[in-house]
Parts: C-alpha cells; sequence; structure tokens
C-alpha cells in the first residue's frame, strides 16, 4: 500500500454541489490548513455519524476543549496530549497528538502519577462527589428559564427594587446553558480518561506478558460490570411485566402507537392508573435517554418520543407472560471472569508479577463502570436538557419574528444566536422591531438545504498520509482504528470480507438486518443479527433481542462491545463497512472469536 496516498488529502476535498457555501456554518478553527495536509486524521464517525448543524458544532468544540484539557494540562497523561478536530462537508475528523520524546514523557510520567494516583486512591468517594456535581449540573439546567418580556416587567422589580429589567436575563440565562454544557463536558472527561487509563495500562501488562492473548480476552477480565446506563432497559422491563400483572398486556403489540396506547391506559380502570402511575415515574430520570449519543439536537428522548421505548415493550410484555423475562447474566460473567483472570494469572513467572496484575486488575474493575455510567448522567439525562433549553430560546426568537420555528435556532451558531437574543433584547428596550428576521432567515434556509446536500456526501474514513504506526491504546480500544484496520480501509473497495474487532465471543448465523437509525429498531425481529455504523445506550432494548451485533466503527471498548459482552452475544466492530456491505435479509454467520462476517445466503430484501 502506498503509505502516502492511501487516502485523500484534506486539500483535495472538494464542495459538496449545492453545498459550496458549507463553510459559513462552522467557526473559523474547524477547517483544514494547508500544513493539516501532512497529518492523518480520521472521521468520528461514532461520535458524529451524521453531518453537523451549525448549532451542533458545539458538540464537537467544548468535548475537545474538555478532554484536552483533562488528558494535557489537569492530569498530564505522559505520552498523549489533546485531540484536535476540522470539519469539512459538515463531517468531523480527529487527530490525537502524541507526546513522542522521552524525556518529555518521563517528566509528564511524574506529574500523572501524582495526580492520577490520587484518583485512583479515592475513587469511590471522589465518584460518590461527581454524582453529587453532575446532578446538580442538571438540576441547574432544568431550572433555566427564558424570559417571557411582557409590556411591562413585573411589579416586582419595582417594589423588591431589583434594578434589573427582564431583558437583562435573556442573555445571562443563555450564557448559562452554554456555561453549564462546557461545566458538564469538563466534569464527563474528569474521569473517563483516568477510567480508559487505568484500562489501558492493564490491557498493555496483557499483552507483553501474554503476547497471544486476544483483546478481547482481556476485556472480559472486567466484564459483570453493573450499570445506570442499564437501567431504561431495566424499566422497560419492569413496565413490561406490571402489564401483565394488571391484565392491560392486550394493548403492547408489535407495531403499536404510543398515544392511542396511552389513551387506552386511561379508560382501563385500576390496571390502566397503575400502568401510567409507574410511566411517570421511570420517566424521570430512565426516559431522559437519547435516540443518539448526545451529539445531535434532533435526536430525542425517550420523554420527548416514545417510539423507541414502545417498540421494544412488546417483546418484553410476550416474555413476561411466558415467564422469560430474564436480566443480562452478569453473574455468568462474573464467574466466567474470575475463570480467566485465574488462568491468566497462573501463567505469571514471579509473585511480583502476580501482585501487579492483581493490583492492575482490581483497579480496573472499581474504575470501569464510569466509563458506561458517565453516558447516562452526561450525554443523555444532561444534554437532552440542555437542547431543550436551547429550544426555549428558539421559541423566544420565533415569537418575535426572528426565526419561522424554534426548531431553527439550531441552524444558527451559539455565537450568532447571542447576536440575534441582543436584537431581541434591544427591541424589546427601545419599543423597536428586532432586525433579525430579514437577517437570518434566508440563511436558515440556505442553511437547511445544505445540511440535505450533504447528507448525500460519503466521506472517507480517513484523510492524509497514513502513519507507520498507529497503535495509541485508547483509540484503538474506543475506535477500533489500528495501522492494521487503515490498511482495510484502504482496500475496502476492493475486498468483498467484512472484517473487524472481535468484540465478544461465539459464533452464531441468523438473517441480517441493517439499520442506520435507533428510530428503526421497531424493525428488528427476534433471532437477527443487528448491522449498524455504531451504537448508543438507546440501542439497548434490541440487545435482548438480537442473535448478534456488527457495527462499521468501534473497539474493543465502544459501547457495542461492552453492552455485547454484557448480554453474552457474539459481536464484530469496527468493520468500517459492514452497513454498505450486507443487506437486510442476508443470512450470515458472524464469528465474535474471529471478527469476521461471513455471508451465507444471500435472501436480501
Amino acid at each position: 500500500m502506498n503509505k502516502a496516498g492511501a487516502f485523500p488529502l484534506p486539500s483535495q476535498i472538494g464542495d459538496v454541489p449545492g453545498a459550496e457555501n458549507w463553510r459559513s456554518m462552522y467557526p473559523y478553527f474547524t477547517r483544514f490548513q494547508p500544513e493539516d495536509d501532512q497529518r492523518f486524521w480520521f472521521y468520528n464517525s461514532m461520535h458524529f455519524p451524521e453531518p453537523l448543524s451549525a448549532f451542533d458544532a458545539i458538540t464537537a468544540e467544548v468535548p475537545y476543549t474538555a478532554i484536552g484539557a483533562n488528558t494535557a494540562r489537569v492530569f498530564a497523561f505522559p505520552t498523549t496530549l489533546g485531540i484536535e478536530h476540522r470539519i469539512v462537508n459538515g463531517r468531523v475528523y480527529i487527530t490525537a497528538n502524541p507526546v513522542l520524546d522521552p524525556d518529555e514523557i518521563a517528566r509528564r510520567n511524574e506529574v500523572f502519577t501524582e495526580r492520577a494516583g490520587y484518583y485512583y486512591a479515592n475513587w469511590d468517594r471522589l465518584f460518590g462527589e461527581w454524582k453529587d456535581r453532575i446532578t446538580d449540573l442538571i438540576d441547574q439546567i432544568e431550572s433555566i428559564k427564558v424570559p417571557t418580556l411582557p409590556e411591562f416587567d413585573d411589579t416586582e422589580v419595582v417594589t423588591q427594587a431589583r434594578g434589573i429589567a427582564q431583558n437583562h436575563y435573556v442573555r445571562e440565562n443563555y450564557h448559562r446553558c452554554i456555561d453549564l454544557f462546557s461545566k458538564m463536558w469538563h466534569h464527563h472527561t474528569e474521569f473517563l480518561m483516568l477510567g480508559y487509563g487505568a484500562y489501558v495500562v492493564f490491557f498493555e501488562f496483557c499483552k507483553q506478558a501474554f503476547p497471544e492473548i486476544p483483546d478481547q480476552t482481556v476485556a472480559r477480565m472486567v466484564a459483570g460490570i453493573d450499570v445506570v446506563m442499564y437501567r431504561p432497559d431495566d424499566e422497560l422491563k419492569r413496565l413490561a411485566a406490571l402489564a401483565v400483572e394488571v391484565g392491560v398486556d392486550d394493548l403492547f403489540v408489535e407495531g403499536c402507537d404510543p398515544a392511542k396506547v396511552l389513551d387506552a391506559l386511561g379508560n382501563r380502570g385500576e390496571g390502566g392508573a397503575r400502568w401510567l402511575a409507574a410511566l411517570e415515574e421511570a420517566k424521570r430520570p430512565w426516559f431522559n435517554v437519547s435516540t443518539g449519543d448526545g451529539f445531535y439536537h434532533h435526536h430525542r428522548s425517550w420523554n420527548d418520543d416514545l417510539t423507541v421505548p414502545f417498540a421494544a415493550l412488546p417483546r418484553y410484555v410476550e416474555l413476561a407472560r411466558k415467564g422469560e423475562l430474564r436480566s443480562r447474566p452478569t453473574e455468568q460473567l462474573k464467574q466466567e471472569r474470575e475463570r480467566i483472570a485465574a488462568e491468566y494469572r497462573d501463567l505469571l513467572g514471579s509473585d511480583e508479577e502476580r501482585a501487579a496484575f492483581d493490583q492492575m486488575l482490581g483497579l480496573c474493575r472499581v474504575v470501569f463502570p464510569y466509563v458506561e455510567d458517565h453516558k447516562f448522567y452526561c450525554e443523555h439525562w444532561f444534554t437532552t436538557q440542555f437542547f431543550d433549553r436551547i429550544r426555549d430560546f428558539g421559541k423566544l426568537l420565533c415569537d418575535n419574528g426572528v426565526l419561522d420555528s424554534a426548531e431553527d435556532i439550531f441552524q444558527l451558531h451559539h455565537n450568532e444566536i447571542d447576536s440575534a437574543l441582543a436584537d431581541v433584547m434591544l427591541a424589546w428596550s427601545s419599543g423597536g422591531k428586532p432586525r433579525g428576521g430579514d437577517h437570518f432567515k434566508p440563511i436558515v434556509a440556505q442553511r437547511k438545504r445544505m445540511l440535505e446536500a450533504l447528507r448525500e456526501w460519503s466521506p472517507p474514513p480517513a484523510l492524509g498520509p497514513v502513519p507507520e504506526a498507529l497503535n495509541d491504546p485508547a483509540v484503538k480500544m474506543l475506535w477500533g482504528i489500528t495501522s492494521e484496520t487503515i490498511e482495510a480501509w484502504a482496500r475496502a473497495d476492493d475486498d468483498d470480507a467484512v472484517s473487524g474487532y472481535a468484540a465478544a465471543p461465539g459464533v452464531v448465523e441468523g438473517v441480517a438486518r441493517v439499520l442506520m437509525s435507533v428510530n428503526d429498531i421497531g424493525q428488528v425481529r427476534e433471532g437477527e443479527v443487528l448491522v449498524c455504523p455504531v451504537t448508543a445506550p438507546s440501542w439497548g432494548p434490541v440487545f435482548g433481542k438480537i442473535a448478534a451485533a456488527v457495527s462499521d466503527i468501534g473497539g474493543t471498548m465502544s459501547h457495542a462491545a461492552i453492552v455485547a459482552r454484557e448480554y453474552g452475544m457474539p459481536a464484530v466492530v469496527g468493520t468500517g463497512n459492514a452497513t454498505k456491505k450486507l443487506r437486510t435479509g442476508q443470512r450470515v454467520r458472524v464469528d465474535g472469536d474471529r471478527g469476521i462476517v461471513t455471508v451465507l445466503e444471500d435472501g436480501a430484501a
């Protein structure tokens, strides 16, 4: 393979017809520069599988600000700094900045050892305090109100001598939303990178001590975790069992309409009332789970759209009727992890090595639940509330003629929203008319058209010259990107094989179901093989139904890999192109031991 020419250079990417002005949607610092042609970039399709609207660019800007701060400046990871990102044709490409000088690595390691060591030694206490901080941020974002800007301000402004009119709070409360979003992401990455760091150390120890050990075997030694991210799915099972208990289970059939079911429950007496009360109890907080992974405003929560949970309920109700509604095989996984750990521990040649193995594995098991726990609090509960607050400001702009609908606010960058709100504040105070409608409505219309055009673009998996080595363990575990996967991407057009990471063990055969969105999970039938770009926690209900999982993106510690292991099913992740090469209706064999997906019969729909 030609290392210098396997992928196009950033400067060689042309504009998509109909979206030539796409750069106007994003900040100047997200654009590729001439010197970027000399660096390797990969498409972050795990977090950004769609083109970004102007406002949603904040979900790249703020997270990468926080990740880099915690990695490079707060804890001083020895071998890596932060992540740089660029946007081209609406898609996010990233690259990591490594630390390569041995002396600098040693210097940073002294700082890291002291700082990370403090967190590791006090993890349970600090994690408990973290939950208090993050739930306080959630309370704050939920409590933010948008001033109504009445004709005359409240009497209390005078009788309590407040001295501050309502229009001031338009800007203050909007800025609070942005500031809280930033604080959330700093707390998000405060523990996350340390969680990955502990696993990376253990992973590298195992790879050195046992050169032939598969990646997934190392991962299985920390399986059997009990985390809050599984609670939304558990709540659905509880609701299904209750439906059978109170005699309203007949309402939950395949393809049922949530609104009609809720209306019918209101006429089913005490049983219906009990079920509706249980639903309301589950909604906060457990239905604050997004249909995506927290990076797009249009990925609404279950509270906003009951389609996804009600697509899962009929199957759970049927299992409850049969007495077959079971939980994840957590205890079995724990027994299996102990067996694997004991076998490999016995292969070590000294007491010192065994003590180090025990210490590193013990730390992994302590810290690793955070890797999944944080998703619910951060990407889901907080973020869905954040987007809803921005919608409230969109309604204010709509009510004042600046936008045609509240949703149009997401076509503006967060700095542009600041200007639009200032326009409204000035007009209210002067008795004039906001000028934003003439300015922003044509911009919004153009950006909607451009986003439609950008959705048709097929982004290359990577850009720039391929590095001689790309084996950063964190990049490998989360995104599944190594020198081998890059080579597979480069030959994707000429290779019929579907291969990736052996993420969860086992071999099964089944009919493929290719889904590009979680909103379509109602199409999945019992025993099918899910093939998708990437999974998020909202895909949880489908894991109790499918026989195996296959994804385009992801490594051994991606969400799909972790959840597949917890449900005890085979998984192959990081294939790069399974959704393009496989079709719904094909019969396939998923080999989760070797990381291979084979088409057995071409019965594609």
